[in-house]
């Protein structure tokens, strides 16, 4: 029978995080003797070595591999086990682990925050910064307990809650050929030299597949993950980008021409959270709220 502290796994996880025992110790703010003692005595109780070690970095082995997998279950039992307890012993407070594309984070969430805190001062907000993409694979693995993305995903696997939908909109160069056009076609953007996301964002799939189906891959000059930076090398006249109507909104450079696009390419954020997971009274406190204040997710 084995006999496991939820400790060494913790360490263990930390010491894979970061792919050496020098940096988690760091991390964790204990000695790396006393790292590297806690993480012996888990390879011996398992009986078989975890990771292998190099003057430079800790590689995973295939025993680690599967260890990681159940001990990153076990932490998720843990938590909901410490959030369940905290729910039935003292309502008045919480605390909500939430991620958030920065374009989304940036455009709607600090009027929203800034109000919830007002109204419920005790929960604090744990706020992680990921592309859509990758949001998504978080709330489903568990590292948040709920997210905002971009539709569509897999909603076999999520409770959604919508919360805006809009339009994505064409950005040009004032002298562009399209400059004077109150709409364009996706399909006469076949020459275009585009300004994407990157991979790690939703959009970046999102506008890729419409002009696939419009029978051509865009030609992608840039990638990047700030939508300010995209709309300043369109007013360099270095490509073409599209960016949802909200933040459209704030760009004011003279050089950009923003159009539409036809047939529209709809732009639509939702609250997600992983099905049949135990949510938390905070959790649903903030969905609730969203949903209630509705009119801060139209930004002008």
């Amino acid at each position: 029978m084995l006999f496991l502290e939820i400790r060494q796994l913790k360490y263990f996880l930390e010491v894979t995080k970061h792919k050496s025992i020098t940096r988690a110790s760091e991390s964790l703010h204990i000695s790396q003797p006393a790292l590297s003692k806690v993480i012996k005595g888990l390879e011996e109780e398992l009986g078989m070595p975890l990771i292998i070690r190099t003057n430079k970095t800790s590689d995973i082995t295939d025993a680690g591999l599967i260890v990681i997998e159940y001990a990153q279950k076990m932490m998720i039992l843990m938590d909901e086990m410490s959030t369940t307890l905290n729910d039935i012993t003292n309502l008045s407070r919480g605390q909500i682990h939430i991620g958030l594309p920065p374009i989304i984070g940036s455009l709607f969430f600090p009027r929203v925050l800034a109000k919830f805190h007002q109204k419920f001062p005790n929960v604090t907000i744990n706020i992680t910064e990921y592309g859509g993409a990758r949001v998504v694979k978080s709330v489903e693995e568990g590292e948040f307990e709920l997210g905002v993305a971009v539709l569509p995903i897999e909603e076999q696997k999520f409770d959604v809650y919508p919360i805006v939908e809009e339009e994505m909109k064409l950005l040009v160069h004032h002298n562009h050929r399209f400059a004077s056009n109150e709409f364009v076609e996706l399909a006469k953007l076949k020459d275009e030299e585009f300004i994407f996301y990157n991979e790690e964002f939703a959009l970046h799939q999102i506008m890729r597949d419409e002009f696939i189906n419009q029978g051509f891959e865009p030609k992608i000059l840039f990638k990047s993950s700030q939508w300010d930076l995209m709309s300043e090398m369109v007013a360099a006249n270095l490509g073409v980008t599209a960016l949802p109507e909200s933040i459209c909104n704030r760009v004011m450079n003279p050089d950009i021409k923003i159009i539409k696009l036809q047939p529209a390419i709809p732009w639509k954020l939702a609250v997600i959270t992983k099905k049949d997971r135990y949510l938390s009274y905070a959790g649903h406190t903030l969905i609730n709220f969203i949903l209630n204040e509705k009119q801060f997710f139209h930004y002008n």
